[in-house]
């Protein structure tokens, strides 16, 4: 059942974010009140995947070698750094379209490499599959994409800064919960 639950809680978060891509119509007929009524499915999503996902009786796939953790740190902190990008634009930025698909697929892939068990298979894989949708639903719609104007190097440094020190409080978080993010 717990495994039924979280991939309820995928499909939703995934449906919910499409919903504006794959039924144009009918978004728009639900007008201002339908942003409300997409962040309580997102919230709901969230919800279930937390529970479907703690709740899943480990069957370990396969046994990720510590050196990978080393390959999931760095993949981590690339997404924090793109999803930093996404508010200060640097070079990079100007360079990434979808910044913070990005950041979700580095984050997804990292955490893939680190953790063999089904219930994180599904969650993550998950995730990483509605944030490569993600990419190909909007390049379709929109396939012509404006590059904004080149920011400074000094902007990238600062969104790279900004990216550590958010993975350095998850990482304290990880921590705090008991997951141990580093292999030393």
């Amino acid at each position: 059942m717990s495994y039924f639950v979280l991939l309820l809680g995928v499909a939703l978060f995934a449906g919910a974010h499409w919903f504006k891509r794959l039924a144009p119509d009918a978004r728009a007929r639900l007008g201002q009140p339908g942003k409300g009524l997409v962040s309580l499915l997102l919230l709901a999503a969230i919800i279930l995947m937390v529970i479907g996902y703690r709740n899943a009786e480990v069957v370990n796939i396969w046994e990720p070698p510590d050196a990978l953790k080393h390959i999931t740190n760095l993949l981590v902190l690339i997404g924090f750094w793109l999803f930093a990008l996404s508010v200060i634009p640097g070079r990079i930025s100007a360079r990434v379209r979808h910044k913070q698909l990005a950041g979700v697929k580095a984050w997804a892939l990292g955490h893939l490499l680190a953790n063999g068990d089904l219930a994180s298979i599904l969650l993550l894989g998950g995730m990483l599959g509605w944030a490569v949708g993600s990419v190909i639903l909007i390049n379709r719609a929109q396939p012509a994409w404006d590059h904004p104007a080149d920011a400074s190097v000094r902007n990238d440094a600062i969104a790279l800064g900004a990216g550590l020190a958010a993975y350095v409080l998850v990482a304290f978080i990880h921590n705090w919960l008991g997951v141990y993010p580093f292999p030393f």
